[in-house]
């Protein structure tokens, strides 16, 4: 025998579809397990979520119209079973649509919305980084109407309810679907999900609340910034719709290379070149550093090529504290290519007075371990 489907929805044979879905709302609401644990009152659930897939199915309710059964060959309880969904959250989002989980009809997002963030680039030199600077930059973002104040209204005009949607901010359409007819929702396309929309909008900025612009600010920039940092300006990004609050605006350090120093983290590194006979006699060579100005590094006697003399506390300041980096300088030993006859003699003399000096091959380990290595490894350890 064929259920009565219009009885358990308590509904009459020739009712709407409005009237036959106000009433599955109504009962889902009180036998949702999630809200009746009862077994009777899921039992009904059941029933009842199966009248209403039956009845919102126009061929399906045409075969109970005519006094048969949609079902009866094993289609069962359908898709609204319980099997298909986790909580009665998910019966209201999917049939409902724009309504909660208490049967309240969902907010609309209303009109005013924050702004988002903003990312400007500004190139620095090395110098800039090591002190500081106050960038003084030009954006280019919304700022709010001057003329309506982010009401986005023309005069004492005000908002009124979207027609479209009725001012719930969404629309809902039906899609069939293996559970059967499905409701689902989606913004609304005249007021864009706010509910409202503006019959006579500000002249100037035409309803959003917001105008471009152009303008300058003051970035400050503090001392020991590198490459690819970003210093964040709170509430100088854009405005939002309406006249929302602000984004913040992000500014991006593009550190410009340096002519002699090579920055790595907080330290500086150089490249001097010693005459050999300076390396030998030693000698000194004034720097002209970034924040001390000319400095004077001392090259001490018989300085091999390739050894490191650090200049402690000379590099760039680490970025919200007091310390410093250390400047390195590498030490190029420069042999002349080409010598005078009197400087040649010179050099001969020279090699006289040194007869245990001769060219010898050494193991490259040993290179490795005591040479030019070790003194390397020595040298950026500190020691």
């Amino acid at each position: 025998m064929a259920r009565d489907y219009y009885g358990l929805l308590g509904v009459a044979k020739n009712a709407t579809d409005q009237e036959i879905k106000r009433a599955y709302r109504k009962l889902a609401r009180e036998l949702h397990p999630d809200v009746n644990p009862d077994e009777a009152a899921q039992a009904r659930f059941r029933d009842v979520s199966t009248a209403y897939e039956v009845l919102a199915d126009p061929e399906k309710r045409r075969i109970v119209d005519m006094g048969g059964d949609p079902l009866e060959n094993g289609g069962g309880a359908g898709g609204f079973s319980g099997a298909g969904f986790g909580g009665l959250g998910d019966v209201f989002e999917a049939f409902f649509g724009g309504m909660n989980a208490s049967g309240g009809q969902r907010k609309p997002r209303g009109r005013v919305q924050p702004g988002a963030d903003s990312l400007l680039r500004t190139r620095l030199s090395l110098a800039e980084c090591a002190v500081g600077v106050t960038k003084h930059l030009t954006v280019d973002t919304a700022i709010l109407c001057d003329l309506c104040h982010g009401a986005g209204t023309n005069g004492d005009s005000k908002p009124v309810r979207c027609e479209t949607c009725g001012g719930a901010g969404e629309v809902q359409s039906v899609q069939r679907s293996f559970l059967g007819q499905v409701l689902t929702s989606r913004p609304c396309p005249t007021c864009r999900g706010a509910g409202e929309t503006i019959p006579d909008p500000c002249g100037k900025c035409g309803g959003d609340g917001r105008v471009r612009a152009r303008r300058e600010i003051a970035a400050p920039i503090p001392a020991g910034v590198a490459n690819g940092m970003r210093v964040r300006l709170a509430a100088q990004g854009e405005v939002g719709p309406g006249g929302g609050h602000a984004g913040d605006l992000y500014v991006e350090v593009v550190e410009q290379p340096h002519d002699v120093f090579v920055r790595d983290g907080d330290d500086l590194h150089c490249t001097i070149r010693v005459p050999m006979v300076d390396a030998a006699l030693g000698t000194t060579v004034v720097i002209d550093t970034i924040l001390d100005g000319p400095t004077e590094l001392t090259i001490p006697p018989g300085t091999q090529p390739g050894e490191v003399s650090v200049l402690r506390g000379h590099g760039m300041p680490k970025l919200r504290s007091g310390a410093r980096g250390d400047l390195l300088a590498h030490l190029e030993i420069v042999v002349p290519s080409k010598l005078d006859s009197k400087q040649n003699d010179l050099l001969r003399k020279y090699k006289g007075l040194r007869e245990r000096d001769r060219a010898e091959v050494v193991s490259a380990q040993s290179e490795h371990n005591s040479g030019l290595f070790a003194r390397l490894r020595a040298s950026f350890s500190g020691r």
